[in-house]
Order: structure tokens, then sequence, then C-alpha cells
């Protein structure tokens, strides 16, 4: 007679869900992007019986103008570059996560050191920066969504003790001119594109720098429907 296979508990269960998704957060190419992103988190909200809570985030980010038939992924296609990754989406998929309590920060800003970064992000990031540039100024981030590498993009987010308070959030480009060749990128470091931060419109939360502007894709982009 087969003895039937033990089953893992569902705390257990929970456990090893809430750090998949950490780690996708951080590494989205890895890992699928936002889909894996979404099979993650139905599946934590099924274990923690709240699978409503998906319908209402969906709400709040149509209300932003932040949810589209692709997803989250679908509003950040006119404002970033076609080489875009997907560290953008996951800033948005950890916010949520966050405050549900799943997310596990490398590092969470004290109030002071948040009202700091608030109350003079905006100005700061309206100028060219890289990399470089924001951790020299405001630290390491809470979350690195994406790798170390400087050779690509990678997206900066900022947390305060308060998982209800909205992350602040850089967002990083690195590679070439249209036309040219798509490796090895033009620049030695990423490039800042825009600070996100606010808990209103999508389109209000972003202060582009620049670089941000003139990267900003046009009419015929490949990436923007047609």
């Amino acid at each position: 007679m087969t003895l039937p296979t033990p089953i893992t508990a569902a705390e257990e269960i929970h456990d090893h869900l809430i750090d998949q998704l950490n780690l996708a957060l951080r590494r989205p190419g890895m890992f699928g992007g936002e889909v894996a992103f979404r099979l993650l988190i139905d599946h934590l909200l099924f274990i923690e019986r709240q699978r409503e809570a998906w319908n209402q985030l969906k709400q709040s980010w149509e209300k932003q103008g932040l949810w589209t038939p692709i997803g989250p992924s679908g509003a950040f296609q006119d404002v970033f570059p076609a080489q875009a990754d997907c560290c953008e989406v996951a800033s948005v998929y950890a916010e949520f996560a966050n405050r549900r309590g799943w997310l596990k920060p490398d590092r969470v800003l004290t109030g002071e050191e948040y009202q700091a970064l608030t109350g003079r992000v905006r100005r700061w990031g309206a100028v060219d920066r890289t990399w470089p540039d924001v951790t020299a100024e405001f630290g390491p981030p809470s979350v690195l969504f994406g790798g170390n590498n400087p050779r690509y993009g990678k997206t900066l987010g900022y947390l305060s003790q308060d998982p209800h308070q909205p992350m602040v959030v850089f967002h990083l480009w690195n590679g070439s001119e249209p036309g040219a060749e798509s490796w090895p990128p033009e620049h030695g470091q990423p490039l800042l594109l825009a600070v996100r931060f606010g808990g209103g419109s999508f389109r209000g939360s972003f202060t582009f720098t620049p670089e941000g502007e003139r990267r900003k894709p046009t009419i015929g982009d490949p990436r923007l429907p047609q």
C-alpha cells in the first residue's frame, strides 16, 4: 500500500510564495515579469481568503489611470523608451505588496528621512542624473528592481516606515539611440528618466528629467499601440 504524500502546511506555502514574490520583484526579467507578479499575488490572496482585494486593486489603478487591458505595463508604454524593461512595472506591484505586508525591503527610511526625501525629490529629479547620483544623494534604496549591472536599466524604490505612504521611485534606463547597435549600451551608468511619487493620478506622479522628456516614445514607436 502506497502511503499518501505529506502535504506542506498552508503557513509554509504562504511563506514560500512571499519569498518567491520578493525574488520576482527584484529580478523581474528572470521570472517572467508582470505575469509572474499576478500569479503569485493571486495565490497569496487565495491563501489569505481575500481574493476580492485584486478587484479592489484594479479599481484603484483604473482611477489613477494605471490599469490598461494589458495591466500596468500598458500605462508605461508612452512614457518610457521602447527598450525599457519590466522593472518599472515591478515597482507598482511592490507598493501593493508592501501594503499587504509581503514586501521585504532591504532598508526602510525613518519618518524624518522620508519627509526630507519627499520634500525635495521633485526639484532634485528635474535635473539629469545617473544611478550613482541617486544613491549618493539618498542612500541605498529600500528595494532595487533589477540587477547591479550598470549596463541594464533598473528602478530604485524608497519606502517609509508607514506602509500606507507611497513609495518614492527612481526610474533609470540604459541603452542606445534608435537605429544604433543595441549592445553594448552607450552609457557607463543608467540615466535617470523620471521620479514617480504620490498617490494621485499616474500621470501626475511623474517628474521627468530633461533626458526622460527627450526619450519619451513618439507616434510610430513600435512599443505604442497602433
